[in-house]
């Protein structure tokens, strides 16, 4: 029978075996880095269909880190993009996981946390560096974009029972 320190309950969110806070963040990293690469498959397609001019973490190589951008090889420059949005997928996944448990564990705090990742690049990020995509209306690229936001948000927050 199992004592109340391997009793996952809500006033006690992870066994006393359990990862800790710092295996926790490293986990939700991991999963934003593959959140990130779902998004890169989604956005293939969104690109392709005409939905999307261009993505974001290719727009502000392209646009801001000019420099940076024109060092790698141009046959290198699309695996250099999606090296950099992994990253930042990893880096927002880390954010995630800092979140405190009663708030993450939420069914819906993983496709909120997404949409606000993206208004958060639409609203402040876009502008600030003013990207192109900031100065003009764009509502299907806007849809589109949100959705792949979405799926890193439910790839990120692990949409299953947990069973600890």
């Amino acid at each position: 029978m199992a004592g109340p320190s391997s009793d996952p309950s809500p006033s006690n969110p992870r066994p006393a075996h359990g990862p800790g806070r710092a295996g926790e963040v490293a986990h939700a990293a991991m999963r934003g880095a593959v959140a990130a690469m779902a998004m890169t498959g989604m956005r293939a397609v969104t690109v392709n269909l005409g939905l999307v001019d261009e993505s974001p973490p290719r727009a502000i190589l392209r646009q801001r880190s000019k420099g940076l951008y024109r060092m790698v090889s141009r046959r290198r420059r699309r695996v250099a993009t999606e090296l950099a949005h992994w990253s930042y997928g990893a880096a927002g996944g880390a954010a995630f996981g800092a979140l405190p448990d009663s708030l993450r564990r939420r069914r819906w705090a993983g496709p909120v946390y997404g949409l606000a990742v993206w208004l958060s690049f639409e609203l402040g990020i876009a502008p600030a560096l003013g990207l192109k995509q900031a100065k003009r209306v764009r509502p299907v690229e806007s849809a589109a974009l949100a959705a792949d936001h979405l799926l890193y948000g439910l790839v990120l927050s692990e949409m299953r029972p947990r069973s600890e």
